[in-house]
């Protein structure tokens, strides 16, 4: 990017149409781009843009913001998108939306790279490609959105950049016992109960066997070659008997 203030604005116009808004205030998005590597070399003229004016010059700030923004709207269209799920699922599916993973694939379909503000350092070591530093300048950039224009162009964005996300992320798979858990919880009885029945074998490979109790069920046993490995074969074995399907 050239050093000229009116030319960095300008520069940003491609990533402007790809964000779907036209900026009030360009500096909001300048900031966005800008990594904190830069403060300080302008701060002594070195390097190549405008002078620094204090806090929110590089793009921390409004990361901070975007975060809670992108957190928002992703839990209201989880909400609107799956009716029926428990809130278990919804936060599952959540955490995989608003990951670091998530947002740099979204920083790559924007091209968000090559307009990132670094120090010649930053940008020599692969910043451009940094998935970190992708994904902390998306949140910034949905931050600036949000001040420029209001939660609408911000959930405008969101809405479109992750939209095949959104249909491909499925909650992770429950292990047996929480699976277990859950169902009881589901239905108003007490928390699973594990019982170590007997332990034998030699102590270099040895067979544990584990019973499981919920209340208004038949006890169940598992076994394994460790008590957390036989707790999870009892409860997939009783989830089966309850005629729930067994995730792990």
């Amino acid at each position: 990017m050239s050093g000229n203030p009116e030319a960095l604005l300008a520069d940003l116009d491609d990533l402007a149409k790809a964000l779907g808004h036209g900026f009030r205030d360009g500096s909001l998005l300048l900031d966005a781009v800008t990594h904190p590597s830069l403060m300080g070399l302008e701060r002594t003229g070195r390097g190549g843009g405008r002078p620094a004016q204090g806090p929110g010059l590089a793009y921390e700030r409004l990361e901070f913001l975007g975060d809670r923004v992108l957190g928002l709207v992703v839990a209201e269209w989880l909400l609107e998108r799956f009716p029926a799920e428990r809130e278990g699922a919804l936060a599952k599916r959540h955490a995989s939306l608003v990951q670091r993973e998530a947002l740099g694939r979204v920083a790559d379909t924007i091209g968000l790279g090559r307009h990132l503000r670094l120090s010649p350092a930053e940008a020599s070591s692969g910043g451009r490609n940094n998935r970190t530093i992708l994904a902390d300048a998306c949140e910034a950039v949905i931050g600036a959105l949000y001040l420029d224009g209001g939660m609408d162009p911000a959930r405008r964005f969101i809405r479109e950049a992750w939209a095949s996300q959104i249909e491909r992320v499925q909650p992770p798979p429950l292990d047996p016992k929480t699976a277990l858990q859950e169902w009881a919880q589901g239905k108003a009885k007490a928390l699973p109960t594990y019982e170590l029945v007997d332990q034998t074998g030699p102590a270099h490979e040895p067979e544990f066997r584990v019973r499981v109790r919920v209340e208004g069920c038949e006890p169940v046993t598992g076994t394994g070659s460790s008590k957390r490995i036989a707790e999870k074969q009892a409860a997939s074995a009783l989830l089966r008997q309850l005629g729930v399907q067994v995730d792990g």
